[in-house]
């Protein structure tokens, strides 16, 4: 009878271990699960990619995976469309994102952001023959390539631009190379990345906009995430203090993108 009671205990215990894990914050839940579900395109070069042998790579799956480690668990990542990326963030689907995503104002006020880990020089790409655009204030009734939703979209429509949306960034350049839209915004890393792989391509920067944008690791915004940010940010400062950061953003840009200024 007692051997009956002490394995009672022991299954009741267990029982209330995993609901305080199920009930407590996000962080409890992903250490508990012994994984981070990280969302990723997978086809934004060099952000996060498939390289030759089709592994998944790029800047933020190694920064995704640095994450991951010093939450002491294994990286999840789930690749899917951009549109899908933060809707599954909001619904608890992923833990985080980890897909250059920019801070702004307005997605701040539906998620929790960590600290900036690049801050990302934006262009304005139009065709290599185009003389028409040579800069934002030009985009008023023109029609641009860019993935809906996306800040680089709100920019363009910002300035009066109709936006036809993409998937990826081979199939922006398409567009603009085929004069079916007439510009793209993108970020300067990506463009220079895929310049220097297609040192022919019919497209050419017009413009770098003036500041560096801050991008950021969304997750869902709630009282039960803040230990998790603040678990993240943690360990995004310590890979700004030894160099860490500095020497993947070298990597994957060729320049140190870590600082604001």
């Amino acid at each position: 009878m007692k051997k009956i009671i002490a394995i009672a205990l022991l299954l009741t215990f267990a029982l209330i271990a995993s609901a305080a894990a199920e009930g407590g914050d996000l962080l409890a839940r992903i250490q508990e699960r012994g994984t981070l579900v990280i969302a990723t395109e997978g086809n934004w070069q060099p952000w996060t990619y498939h390289d030759e042998s089709d592994a998944l790579t790029g800047l933020d799956v190694e920064i995704g995976t640095l994450i991951a480690h010093g939450l002491g668990v294994e990286p999840d990542f789930k690749e899917t469309d951009w549109d899908a990326i933060l809707a599954g963030v909001d619904s608890g689907r992923f833990d985080i994102a980890c897909n250059g995503v920019g801070y702004t104002e307005e997605r701040a006020e539906k998620y929790s952001f960590s600290t900036p880990y690049i801050y990302t020089e934006i262009v304005l790409v139009v065709r290599g023959d185009n003389e028409d655009i040579h800069s934002v204030d030009d985009l008023a009734g023109r029609v641009t390539a860019n993935t809906a939703s996306s800040t680089y979209a709100a920019i363009a429509e910002g300035y009066g631009a109709t936006v036809t949306p993409v998937n990826t960034l081979l199939e922006t350049i398409m567009l603009v190379e085929q004069g079916r839209v007439e510009a793209t915004i993108n970020a300067k890393g990506s463009i220079d990345d895929y310049l220097s792989e297609h040192p022919d391509a019919n497209i050419k920067i017009a413009q770098v906009l003036d500041e560096g944008e801050p991008v950021c690791y969304p997750v869902r915004k709630g009282e039960d995430t803040d230990s998790l940010i603040a678990a993240i940010d943690d360990i995004l400062q310590a890979a700004r203090d030894d160099g860490t950061l500095a020497a993947i953003s070298e990597k994957y840009f060729g320049a140190d993108l870590t600082q604001g200024e």
